[in-house]
């Protein structure tokens, strides 16, 4: 006859194990993979899909761009790492707000370090001014960005072209 004791806390440590294993596997499951919100289109116009993946070159941004009629000067103007605040404040929640209405949303970054590419646009119409193109990229994906002027009182908005 065989016979095989375990103390108390080592049933209580491979229970835990167990557990801990459970929790894993079922926020796998459940949790989305952070992508981009598809924007909301109307079903007047012709649509277009944009493809917000695998922009990780130079050559891949500026594709990124140019599927919105942008041209830009390439290399960037600038390459930096910023980090989306935690916590929104006005300002950010507004900008937040434009990212949304593209389809996109910068909220489940909050606290992550993200990559931001600065273009200079060369085909702006009806602007004197620099024309700056903003992307900000998170494992090789566009999760957010602007078109806006150089200048302290020009303007902001998303990729689109405005009408």
């Amino acid at each position: 006859m065989f016979v095989y004791s375990m103390r108390a806390g080592t049933v209580r440590f491979f229970a835990v194990i167990c557990v801990a294993l459970l929790v894993l596997v079922t926020l796998v499951a459940l949790v989305p993979e952070l992508q981009p919100v598809a924007a909301a289109t109307d079903p007047q116009e012709t649509t277009k899909t944009i493809n917000y993946e695998n922009v990780r070159s130079e050559e891949e941004r500026v594709a990124f761009l140019s599927q919105f009629g942008w041209e830009v000067q390439s290399p960037a103007t600038e390459s930096t790492t910023v980090t989306v605040p935690a916590e929104f404040d006005k300002i950010f929640a507004a900008y937040n707000e434009l990212q949304r209405a593209q389809g996109l949303d910068l909220s489940p970054y909050g606290g992550r370090v993200v990559e931001r590419y600065t273009y200079t646009v060369t085909n702006y119409e009806g602007y004197e001014g620099d024309v700056l193109a903003n992307l900000l990229i998170f494992r090789g994906r566009v999760i957010g960005g602007d078109i806006c002027a150089a200048a302290q009182n020009g303007f902001l908005h998303g990729f689109e072209k405005p009408a």
